[in-house]
């Protein structure tokens, strides 16, 4: 028999632990090559993690819950050969294997500490480490929690639960109070606030504490660091749309009736935004010091919202090497799995330009924060009839038109007004001058 460790795979290159959500096998279960083992969570997908090899599981080291650096083994994995345990991803020595007779048991106390502090030889997360330090609760404070994980282990629930009802005085959980702060009289002058206050003070009671998910932490902070990282301006063209909102009427029947797809405006502006990548290069690039790193591929996120309310940017690959018809069965593909919670990691990384489609919620334009490490974002605001002067062979009419706006944030750094200014009209030209007559 081989033993073979089952490893939490490398999903990205700034992605370093993923959360268990559900195993799919118990231990004794046979399970086939490539056949899902467990359902594993990051802050922007969730994945299934599929065995490398035809066995039985017969170890489990990390329960459902549990956040797990990538590269560490996760189960075992018996098999009919005669080799001996390996891993597929990492050396077997960074993880020690667990006796037979305690099958799901955590990692031993020594790699407990190294995880965790040198003055404790309790094992926290690095998701608990880092809910503890941005909450400021200090490692003696967070050695009294008593946990509800494997061992006594303290999870993301308990330290949640523990920092809702920090500052509430009549608290009768589980978990110790900490000393209370003393209030500050209403006479007193204000003082500097260094860090957030605690919202669990309130003179009146209608308020309700809504603790930040792992996906709305992350994009806060990206969005705060994108704004100290960029210095950001934004752009504004007034487009006329109506042959493009004309042909689109005239053909979506056919369109579906002969490639099974609905086409929607989304494919025609990630069509007009490519060619304008192609004609302005210098947009498709990021920073790096003193360095511009230009981007070869025109890979296109698209903003999603998810049910959640969060938002995620699918990225569609190569966009500029795709006919309207291929861009459209890919944007629905994208869109239909993002809702769903079914996007790949590699689906959601490689972007080179992002556009975001706030007429979606009725908006007429917006000021988007550029997707770092990107240098510009393009919002698209809502179609709507308006009227407005036409130059006719006859002299000026007034006519109704389809209208819409268009806006692009770019960083200063790297992107001039007239580079930002130039690439926006030219995607504005781009969906004016959409020929009514074009085939598919």
């Amino acid at each position: 028999m081989a033993r073979v460790e089952l490893v939490m795979p490398k999903m990205g290159e700034s992605i370093m632990e993923a959360t268990i959500l559900k195993w799919r096998k118990k231990i004794g279960e046979s399970v086939e090559l490539d056949e899902p083992v467990l359902d594993i969570a990051t802050d922007k997908v969730d994945s299934e993690v599929p065995s490398p090899v035809a066995g039985t599981l017969v170890e489990i080291l990390f329960q459902e819950n549990d956040v797990v650096a990538i590269n560490k083994a996760i189960a075992i994995i018996e098999t009919e050969g005669s080799a001996t345990a390996s891993s597929s991803s990492a050396p077997a020595a960074e993880v020690p294997f667990v006796p037979a007779a305690q099958p799901a048991q955590a990692a031993p106390a020594t790699t407990n500490t190294a995880n965790g502090s040198a003055a404790s030889d309790k094992f926290y997360s690095p998701l608990v480490k880092t809910i503890a330090k941005t909450e400021g609760i200090a490692l003696s404070e967070l050695d009294k929690l008593p946990g509800s994980g494997q061992d006594g282990r303290v999870t993301k629930k308990d330290i949640l639960a523990y920092v809702e009802n920090r500052g509430k005085q009549n608290f009768d959980g589980p978990y110790p109070q900490p000393q209370p702060q003393q209030p500050v009289a209403p006479s007193a002058p204000a003082a500097p606030i260094a860090a957030p206050v605690s919202a669990g003070v309130s003179t009146s009671g209608a308020v309700e504490i809504i603790e930040m998910d792992r996906m709305r932490k992350l994009i806060a902070d990206h969005m705060v660091m994108s704004k100290h990282t960029s210095p950001h301006v934004t752009s504004f063209v007034e487009a006329d749309v109506t042959n493009l909102v004309n042909w689109r009427n005239r053909v979506k029947d056919q369109f579906k009736k002969q490639y099974g797809e609905n086409i929607t405006f989304t494919p025609i502006f990630v069509e007009a935004v490519a060619r304008a990548i192609r004609d302005f290069p210098m947009i498709n690039c990021s920073v790096d010091g003193t360095k511009i790193i230009l981007k070869k591929d025109v890979n296109i996120g698209m903003a999603a919202a998810l049910p959640s309310g969060n938002l995620i940017v699918p990225v569609i690959k190569g966009a500029d090497m795709l006919n309207l018809a291929g861009l459209t069965k890919v944007v629905n593909d994208l869109a239909g799995r993002a809702r769903k919670n079914q996007l790949k990691p590699d689906e959601i990384q490689g972007g080179t330009f992002t556009l975001t489609n706030v007429g979606t919620f009725g908006n007429v334009m917006g000021t988007p924060i550029i997707n770092q490490p990107q240098v510009a974002i393009m919002a698209v605001g809502a179609i709507r009839k308006k009227p407005a002067v036409l130059e006719t062979e006859y002299g000026d009419v007034i006519a109704v038109r389809q209208m819409m706006f268009l806006s692009l944030s770019y960083d200063h750094r790297v992107v001039d007004g007239m580079l930002g200014g130039s690439f926006l009209r030219r995607v504005a030209d781009y969906l004016e001058q959409f020929d009514p007559n074009r085939a598919f």
